[in-house]
């Protein structure tokens, strides 16, 4: 093998430096201020959001440069040292170490589709059945429910008699009106009544519950709707990746050992 020329050696030598020098955006008071604070505060921007443009990466040179002065001039004013400092940095050191425990474990673990059809049939099958569409009016007193029973039968619009009377906020404004929904999903005193009219039928007498008296009508059912898995898989996927978290930091919990108790459950 042939031995380099003393050129080619000084060649070498001269380009060293400068190959470190690229690796760097600036020296600051003989301190080189590497280029991967630049990608790192550019990464954090994305990732919340903006669009890598020109702009953004001059104000994040701008700004490790200008983190690197005051950090010298921390560091000369011997705050590290200071023991609220000190306790400060550790905190803050572990909130980024925790933070990537588990992203790691969520890059590692992810929903997989087999995961999220599963979650999907199982909402699916608990959403089946019959839905109703009905409308109810609530007041305080049963002899006032009474007495709105006998107007409708006389010939008032239910829908005039419950924004004029219902003291449902959510409902009376739309002529009590509920939209379709379960049994289940109401007081079972409600429900039960609900179920048990044909459309178009009014309960002949008024319905008690834990929030006063109802006058319901039952407009009309349907078998109950439930999206398709493409609208709502991101959802699942959000809910299950969460569902994985907690059980890996209920994991990490419960395999620790300490004789610290917690008064409550985290």
């Amino acid at each position: 093998m042939k031995k380099l020329s003393v050129a080619a050696c000084v060649s070498l030598a001269l380009l060293a430096p400068l190959a470190a020098q690229a690796q760097n955006i600036a020296i600051v008071n003989g301190k080189p201020v590497p280029k991967t604070r630049v990608d790192a505060l550019i990464g954090q921007a994305t990732r919340q959001g903006q669009p890598a443009t020109p702009e953004l990466e001059k104000q994040a040179r701008d700004e490790v440069v200008l983190r690197e002065m005051f950090i010298q001039e921390a560091e000369k004013r011997g705050l590290p040292a200071s023991p609220d400092v000190q306790t400060q940095m550790e905190l803050a050191r572990q909130t980024i170490l925790i933070r990537e425990l588990f992203e790691d474990y969520r890059k590692n673990n992810p929903v997989t589709d087999a995961e999220i059809t599963a979650e999907y049939d199982k909402f699916k099958a608990q959403s089946s059945g019959t839905e109703y569409r009905a409308r109810h009016i609530l007041v305080e007193k049963e002899d006032d429910a009474k007495k709105l029973i006998k107007q409708i039968k006389g010939g008032a619009k239910f829908e005039d008699v419950a924004k004029k009377n219902s003291k449902d906020p959510g409902s009376a404004e739309k002529g009590g009106d509920l939209d379709y929904a379960k049994p289940d999903s109401y007081v079972p005193e409600f429900g039960q009544a609900m179920a048990q009219l044909k459309k178009g039928q009014m309960t002949d007498a008024p319905v008690k519950s834990q929030f006063g008296y109802h006058i319901i009508k039952l407009e009309d059912t349907r078998e109950a709707q439930f999206p398709a898995l493409a609208e709502i898989k991101p959802q699942i996927e959000q809910r299950l990746s969460q569902v994985k978290l907690a059980k890996f930091r209920d994991d990490i919990r419960a395999n620790a050992k300490t004789d610290y108790k917690f008064e409550t459950a985290n």
